[in-house]
């Protein structure tokens, strides 16, 4: 079984990340690379562990997060399902059965917020370990933070960790903001589309979705 360790040994895998980052970085987005998509394919993978689905699923949700935004080096827009054709070609020549590949083309395709939505448990995954990246190791210069508003959400938010209750059936995303820098209401005002979708995607799970920020529930 070709696992997440696999594909990141794939030079194209790298390349693909690293151009799309660096294609981000010049439109003005915050970090989307090796570390996002490690981080992504961790938290996905741990999500279907947790809730005891097949480790295999757990595997291919690892590795549709890994590969979810490689997409972005074509373009941001519709990055999702460029990302899907890519991964296929990859995962192709990496012998991956068919139905594997249509699995992981499936999750990458719809964990957009615009343009998706939760189709399988992968896929469920894939959008709560991705949206629940925001930390202010993203941010690639604070130079801008007063002029961003997204720069400065993600500078200000200092920890973020995604809770998975298997037994009361509960994902809970805790974020930790220094209001100093950015109030809670910016986070609002950028992210309430993602929470909506990782609303979806744990009842999808069937999971309540909670939103704590600085220790208060607000979701």
């Amino acid at each position: 079984m070709i696992t997440v360790e696999d594909v990141k040994k794939n030079e194209q895998v790298k390349i693909l990340i690293k151009k799309s980052d660096e294609i981000l970085g010049v439109i003005g987005y915050t970090e989307h690379g090796e570390r996002h998509a490690s981080l992504a394919a961790s938290i996905a993978y741990n999500i279907l562990d947790r809730l005891k689905h097949p480790e295999k699923r757990a595997h291919l949700a690892a590795i549709a997060a890994y590969l979810h935004d490689i997409g972005n080096v074509i373009n941001r827009d519709y990055h999702a399902q460029t990302a899907a054709l890519l991964a296929r070609s990859i995962l192709s020549e990496m012998n991956m059965p068919m139905d594997d590949i249509m699995e992981i083309m499936a999750a990458i395709g719809n964990h957009d917020e615009k343009d998706g939505q939760p189709v399988s448990d992968i896929c469920a995954a894939v959008v709560l370990a991705d949206k629940s990246d925001v930390h202010s190791s993203r941010v690639r210069t604070i130079e801008e933070i007063k002029q961003d508003i997204h720069d400065r959400v993600n500078y200000a938010a200092k920890s973020s960790f995604l809770r998975v209750d298997e037994e009361k059936k509960i994902v809970t995303l805790e974020i930790k903001i220094d209001t100093s820098i950015s109030q809670v209401m910016e986070y609002f005002e950028i992210f309430l589309s993602r929470m909506l979708v990782c609303r979806r995607a744990a009842e999808f799970l069937g999971l309540k979705f909670q939103l704590e920020i600085n220790g208060q529930r607000l979701l």
